[in-house]
């Protein structure tokens, strides 16, 4: 995060409608240009968010369909991040074994 402010807020005309404070802060994720370009291609192309949604819905759809679609049966953000981390383990690897198959994953695993 960069954060910064300045001190010119003080002559600025439209100051009461950007802020209370004396300066303004503000905020800036080091990638947030990555996330702006990204915004831009996809308003240049919005047929892309389309093509996105059904390659990558798949998975996570499956993934919901073997947790039963409710919700997860660990608290707390560690235990969710470790159950889906396993589930996602889970589908990596039966996807791993269609397509090698197990003696494949085996020689795989030894190697």
């Amino acid at each position: 995060m960069h954060c910064y402010w300045s001190s010119s807020c003080q002559k600025c005309a439209l100051k009461s409608h950007c802020t209370p404070s004396k300066n303004r802060r503000v905020r800036r994720w080091e990638h947030e240009a990555v996330l702006e370009q990204m915004q831009h291609r996809l308003n240049q192309a919005p047929d892309m968010m389309r093509v996105r949604k059904r390659t990558v819905e798949h998975p996570f759809g499956t993934l919901k369909q073997w947790m039963g679609s409710t919700h997860f049966l660990t608290r707390k953000l560690v235990g969710v991040s470790a159950e889906m981390s396993l589930n996602v383990l889970a589908y990596n690897m039966k996807r791993v074994m269609k397509i090698v198959g197990t003696e494949g994953l085996m020689k795989a695993i030894t190697a």
